[in-house]
């Protein structure tokens, strides 16, 4: 029986290896994407984290390959280690079906530079890396740019957001000018167009956006901090939710260190991802999740796109991401492979307008606390008015400064402002 994959007329030894993953049926993007791949085209790739986009640019650059040339042909970028570190580990799994032999080489920083060097100049076929030690070997004539014949900018929106689109850049313009150019990204801020066109000829756009802002297998729960130490409320409620694996999400390093010591301090089950931890480390922490060793995981968005870790019952957002997109990124770690999953957000009186936000994003939120024990649902709180927000209508033109000043003018409006506000408040407070 033929197999789905057959009709994108991928090596033989791809399909193979389909089979042995299990995968059947190609995802949309995976059907959109494959034939352009296939021919040459540059492609700009619009899609979330697990849409198979991987797969997507992978399968048509291996078939494309030519093992018998001993140069390197292909070139992938990632903003992170880990990223780049699960390219290069789907890349080996694929190729080792081959009877002729496809090389490899990860290329990241924390690891042994002079090996890594020595290594390149054996010329693979294929190499995966950050974008800063990529061009550090090109820099050094480890990596020739001129046989390189198809890139691929992974992540493209966060490489811009943590600068390292300069680098990109640099890299691409070191190469041939037949260059086969493939950027993946979850958006296209205007800021990354002139790269896009600098480089690219004639692209396909293939966008493929979930038909909802997130699974909706996924609970999402908003309980209020009423102004009380988030980290508390994070302890009492760890205490009761006992989950399988569970990311705690939070904005910025120095919180994620805060957190993560109070919670090792309480006797968690613990260990913390960001930034500013060691590569060595992070590698270590990362083995841990694949193995299931760990219940609760502080992280930054570091880990929010692109890495996939099986198992993920709870996302706990200790705050609201300022880029709100990142909420969809964040949650989308759990609920996958059939399962269920919660997102726990803890929200102040500030974070109002953004949770409308998402609302409009057709996430439906259900407003929880823990009281004594149990989990108990509450009444979606009206956002706060505030006393600027207040002064509005009649107030407003109170306070406006008439034409012709009249003497004690100011102490007159203020005294009607103040009124009228009062009245404002009694009306509101009948209408609730």
């Amino acid at each position: 029986m033929a197999h789905n994959f057959e009709r994108f007329r991928l090596a033989d030894y791809l399909i193979e290896a389909l089979k042995d993953e299990g995968i059947d049926l190609p995802t949309e993007i995976q059907e959109r994407i494959i034939p352009a791949v296939n021919k040459g085209e540059d492609v700009i790739g619009r899609s979330q984290t697990g849409t198979g986009k991987t797969l997507a640019f992978l399968l048509p650059l291996l078939t494309r390959l030519d093992p018998e040339k001993k140069e390197t042909q292909i070139v992938i970028t990632a903003p992170t280690r880990e990223l780049a570190s699960q390219l290069y580990d789907v890349c080996k799994r694929y190729a080792s079906f081959s009877e002729t032999t496809v090389t490899s080489q990860l290329i990241v920083g924390g690891t042994d530079r002079k090996r890594m060097l020595e290594k390149a100049k054996q010329r693979p076929h294929i190499v995966i890396g950050t974008p800063g030690r990529i061009l550090d070997m090109m820099k050094e004539a480890a990596l020739n740019p001129m046989t390189v014949s198809s890139f691929v900018v992974d992540e493209a929106d966060q490489m811009l957001d943590m600068g390292f689109l300069e680098e990109v850049d640099r890299i691409a313009s070191m190469m041939n000018e037949n260059l086969q150019l493939l950027v993946f990204s979850a958006t296209i801020p205007e800021s990354l167009k002139p790269f896009l066109k600098k480089y690219m000829n004639h692209p396909k756009e293939v966008e493929v956006q979930p038909k909802q802002s997130a699974p909706s297998e996924i609970s999402h729960w908003l309980i209020p901090d009423r102004d009380r130490d988030r980290k508390e409320i994070l302890v009492t409620i760890a205490k009761d939710l006992n989950p399988f694996l569970a990311i705690i999400f939070t904005n910025t390093k120095e919180s994620a260190d805060e957190v993560f010591k109070r919670m090792l301090a309480e006797g968690f089950n613990v260990d913390c991802i960001h930034g500013d931890i060691q590569p060595r480390q992070r590698k270590k922490v990362l083995k841990k999740l694949q193995t299931a060793e760990i219940q609760y995981l502080v992280a930054t968005d570091l880990v929010a796109r692109g890495i996939d870790v099986k198992g993920v019952s709870h996302i706990i957002n200790f705050e609201i991401p300022k880029e709100l997109e990142y909420y969809v990124h964040r949650v989308g770690r759990t609920a996958r492979a059939g399962w269920d999953g919660t997102a726990i957000t803890f929200f102040g009186r500030s974070d109002q307008p953004s949770i409308e936000k998402l609302e409009g994003k057709g996430i439906h939120f259900s407003y929880r606390e823990f009281k004594k024990g149990r989990w108990v649902t509450i009444q979606k709180r009206e956002r706060q008015v505030s006393s600027n927000e207040e002064l509005t209508g009649k107030a407003k033109a109170i306070m406006k400064k008439p034409k012709k000043v009249k003497p004690g003018y100011k102490k007159k409006a203020k005294f009607k402002a103040e009124k009228e506000m009062k009245r404002n408040r009694r009306i509101n407070s009948r209408k609730k």
